[in-house]
């Protein structure tokens, strides 16, 4: 992509592909009691749900990110939009619960392109301090989507069924998919492509220490993010017996405190330092996993300390994203769909294991979802301590 490329076209861009798996991952929950009652299953299992959307979400990337390396990034984004969408009318038609798992399965399996890309598209065209911005401003941009969706999902189902927000996600993913093809233009031009060995690219990537760290710590970060995603619709809508509106009003109010986070991050960055971004991320972070632990010991569930610590946790979450992103991106120019791949196809993965053993485990109080969140801020702060030991390789042509 030319230099003259502005900045808020390539965000543009990544944020309308993203955001249809963004919004995707949370836009059913204020329907999960809907959609318990109607495939005549536990509230808990639906939980299930976002196991099985995350967990292809990620493993897909892997094979996203080395095509895109290979064939530039606008093939590679189209395809898995045409998979996203033929997942989509699989959930719509689904005669039954295990049915309706597969559609989720699909969905995650073609919208992991954007995952992929989300990360790639920056690294592209940008490095540096600039990289840093780009990626705040990405995470403050993708953070609507979410923070809309389960408003939008909870005004849908209360007024049309659960399946209303299925064939919402349908036309926007189409709507994209058009955008995307009238109006992207590729940031991988044919000379920069790479016909490296993948395994030897993946080895490349993964051998970096610094790398290593960053992927720990965002891990950690997303796995505590999706299972709050998770448990909080069950919590709040099941446990306390809210309504579809409030829970997801509710579900919405932790979110602005990551885009205040991702905010706080490249300014951070800008007046002190990126270490700074991650020491000062990580504190806040743990604060609000102890927020949500500490009242959740005496009470089963109250309202004001589960939100109120979500906030503060994905505030600490927002100001880590854009620094640990960056971090692990940066050495890897001409690896960048590789790097890109791996970044979000292990944390979504992860994210979608944690998210499924919570389902098991059913995390129905406010004690066992803050010890989770704790336990990830911890396994978040082990991660970045490994990032001082760095052996930043340079970012040469991998010989076949």
């Amino acid at each position: 992509m030319s230099s003259a490329t502005s900045l808020s076209k390539v965000l543009l861009m990544i944020i309308i592909l993203a955001a249809v798996g963004q919004m995707t991952q949370t836009m059913y929950v204020p329907s999960m009691a809907m959609m318990a009652e109607g495939f005549l299953v536990s509230p808990a299992l639906l939980q299930a749900v976002m196991a099985c959307y995350l967990i292809p979400y990620g493993l897909s990337q892997f094979i996203y990110g080395p095509l895109s390396d290979r064939f530039g990034r606008k093939p590679i984004i189209l395809v898995g939009l045409v998979i996203y969408l033929a997942g989509t009318v699989v959930t719509l038609m689904a005669p039954s619960f295990s049915v309706f798992l597969l559609g989720s399965v699909i969905q995650g399996a073609g919208i992991g392109c954007g995952g992929a890309m989300a990360r790639t598209l920056t690294r592209d065209c940008f490095d540096g301090s600039r990289l840093h911005r780009a990626n705040s401003l990405v995470s403050i941009g993708l953070i609507f989507s979410p923070l809309v969706a389960p408003v939008l999902g909870g005004v849908l189902s209360t007024h049309f069924g659960w399946k209303a927000s299925y064939v919402f996600l349908l036309v926007l993913a189409a709507v994209v998919y058009l955008i995307m093809t009238l109006y992207f233009q590729e940031t991988l031009p044919p000379e920069n492509r790479r016909r490296d060995s993948v395994l030897k690219s993946y080895h490349h990537v993964m051998s970096n220490r610094q790398f290593q760290g960053y992927l720990i710590s965002l891990i950690a970060i997303f796995s505590g993010i999706s299972v709050f995603e998770a448990a909080a619709g069950v919590l709040l809508g099941s446990t306390l017996g809210l309504s579809a509106t409030t829970v997801s009003l509710l579900f919405v109010l932790p979110l602005p405190g990551f885009m205040l986070g991702s905010w706080l991050s490249s300014v951070i960055e800008q007046k002190l330092s990126a270490s700074k971004s991650l020491m000062i991320g990580s504190v806040v972070l743990l604060a609000g996993a102890l927020t949500v632990f500490v009242p959740g010991y005496f009470v089963n569930v109250t309202v004001e300390t589960l939100i109120g610590g979500a906030f503060v946790y994905f505030t600490g979450a927002g100001i880590l994203f854009p620094a640990a992103t960056t971090g692990a991106i940066s050495p890897f120019p001409r690896h960048a769909g590789t790097a890109g791949a791996v970044m979000g196809g292990v944390q979504n993965m992860s994210a979608g294991l944690f998210t499924l053993l919570a389902a098991q485990m059913n995390v129905n109080n406010q004690f066992s979802l803050g010890a989770i969140l704790l336990a990830m801020a911890i396994v978040s702060g082990v991660g970045l301590m490994l990032c001082r030991r760095k052996n930043i390789a340079p970012d040469v042509p991998v010989i076949v």
